[in-house]
């Protein structure tokens, strides 16, 4: 010991959206419409499986309880809006915008996010599987009590993400940039590919001593009784 007390490296905490809908109007259109613009309008119990929305901007929106199979919604952008209880598999949203918005108690699979922007994005109950984040850019975003089967950050960048009470089980991290990414609250963490991709990440103690035969192994060590 040198005398000077060691200070504890602190995360900086993710920004979470605030979001403050106005009086919304019901959605009277047909389907999602390529480009299509919305604007303060509520879409509530709608099957919009397999419509395309590419491009679509979403502004100050709430998509409630809509099925999304394999609806495509590539470069589409969402802001200041809520998505509460959206289904779906196969829904692909490549390239897409989330920027202030909230995500409640999906329940989705294979859905493709690769090459998004998320920030300032609460993803908060739900389950998710296969999510497709490959190459996307994640600033201020925050799982919260959800459930992610498998998901794919490969070669993505995370700055401020915080994993709060969830699940991230078989998750691929490999190639990722990280800054300031909080994992101690992950109630499961089984990391299939990228732990040495860690640095910019804090864990806990106890989720060090579950990771340690992947560490081993990453480093070529074995370990034996």
């Amino acid at each position: 010991m040198t005398g000077r007390t060691r200070k504890a490296t602190r995360v900086a905490a993710a920004r979470r959206p605030e979001v403050r809908l106005p009086p919304l109007s019901p959605y009277g259109g047909g389907g999602l419409e390529p480009d299509g613009d919305y604007d303060g309008v509520e879409l509530a119990g709608l099957d919009l499986a397999r419509q395309t929305g590419a491009g679509a901007r979403f502004l100050d929106c709430a998509l409630r309880e809509c099925g999304l199979d394999e609806t495509s919604l590539v470069g589409a952008r969402f802001i200041d809006s809520v998505l509460t209880g959206v289904r779906g598999v196969g829904t692909d949203l490549a390239g897409a915008s989330l920027r202030d918005v909230e995500v409640v108690d999906a329940r989705m699979g294979g859905v493709q996010l690769h090459g998004a922007v998320l920030e300032r994005v609460v993803v908060r109950g739900g389950k998710i599987d296969y999510l497709n984040l490959r190459n996307a850019r994640l600033k201020d975003v925050v799982f919260e009590g959800c459930v992610l089967a498998e998901p794919d950050f490969g070669g993505a960048e995370l700055v401020r993400v915080e994993f709060s009470d969830c699940a991230l089980r078989r998750v691929d991290f490999s190639g990722a940039r990280m800054k300031d990414v909080d994992l101690r609250g992950a109630v499961e963490l089984d990391i299939a590919r990228g732990v040495e991709r860690l640095a910019g990440a804090v864990i806990s103690t106890a989720q060090l001593m579950d990771l340690a035969p992947v560490f081993a192994a990453q480093t070529g060590v074995r370990v034996e009784g």
